[in-house]
C-alpha cells in the first residue's frame, strides 16, 4: 500500500529538487530519443513497452505510446545510481518548457499529491518530467493505472498493463549498464604485419596468404 505522500522538504532541499528537475528537462532529448538496447538478451519490446538505454549512458528507460487525444507518450527512466524520472508528453499540451507545476499522481494503491514537476518539449510534443522516491518503480510495477491531475483538472489517465514485466526488464537493463560491456571472447585475427613464419631460414617477412 503506497498511501498518500506529501512533499515536505526544507527550502534548500526543495531548491535542489527544482534544479534537478530543470536539469532533466534540459536533457529531454537524450532521455526520449536514445537507441534501443539490444545487448545482454534484453528485449526490445515487452508487452507494448519499449526498453531503451539512455542516450547519456547513465541508465535505461521504458516508453509507451497511447492512442487518443494528442497521442500521449510515457517514459519511465531508471539510472545507475537508483534515481528515477517520469515524463508524460502530448501533442496538444501547452505547458512551457521549464515551467514549474504541482501535480497529483495516483497509482493503484495510493499516490503523491502536490508533487513538483517541470515542463519540457521533445519530438514535437510538450509535457513534464518529475522524479520520485526510490520505491516508485516498484509501485509503478504493481499498479494497473496511473492518474495525473492538476488540482481539480484531470491531466491524463494511463493504462499500466504489463508494467510488472516491463519494470523487471528495466532493472535488468540498468544492471547490464552498471556491469559495463562484456569482454570479447573467442579467436582474434592475426595482424597482416606478422610474417607467416618469423623463423624462416631466408629471413624473409612472408606475410599470410
Amino acid at each position: 500500500m503506497i498511501g498518500v505522500r506529501r512533499q515536505g522538504h526544507s527550502k534548500p532541499a526543495r531548491r535542489g529538487r527544482w534544479l534537478r528537475l530543470l536539469s532533466l528537462a534540459g536533457a529531454a532529448t537524450l532521455f526520449a530519443t536514445a537507441p534501443v538496447v539490444a545487448a545482454d538478451d534484453l528485449p526490445r519490446d515487452i508487452g507494448g513497452w519499449t526498453l531503451a538505454q539512455s542516450g547519456d549512458g547513465g541508465g535505461c528507460f521504458l516508453s509507451r505510446q497511447y492512442d487518443g487525444v494528442g497521442h500521449t507518450t510515457l517514459l519511465l527512466g531508471l539510472d545507475k545510481d537508483g534515481s528515477n524520472r517520469l515524463s508524460l508528453l502530448n501533442d496538444n499540451w501547452s505547458i512551457s518548457p521549464k515551467a514549474r507545476v504541482k501535480l497529483d499522481f495516483r497509482l493503484s494503491g495510493g499516490g503523491y499529491v502536490k508533487h513538483d514537476a517541470v515542463g519540457l518539449a521533445s519530438n514535437g510534443q510538450k509535457g513534464f518530467v518529475t522524479t520520485f522516491d526510490a520505491k516508485f518503480p516498484t509501485y509503478f510495477a504493481t499498479s494497473t493505472a496511473l492518474q495525473v491531475s492538476r488540482g481539480d483538472v484531470p491531466v491524463e489517465q494511463i493504462d499500466l498493463a504489463g508494467s510488472g514485466a516491463a519494470v523487471a526488464a528495466l532493472r535488468r537493463c540498468v544492471d547490464a549498464v552498471k556491469a559495463g560491456p562484456k569482454a570479447e571472447t573467442g579467436k582474434t585475427s592475426r595482424s597482416d604485419a606478422i610474417p607467416k613464419d618469423p623463423f624462416a631460414s631466408d629471413h624473409k617477412r612472408r606475410t599470410k596468404p
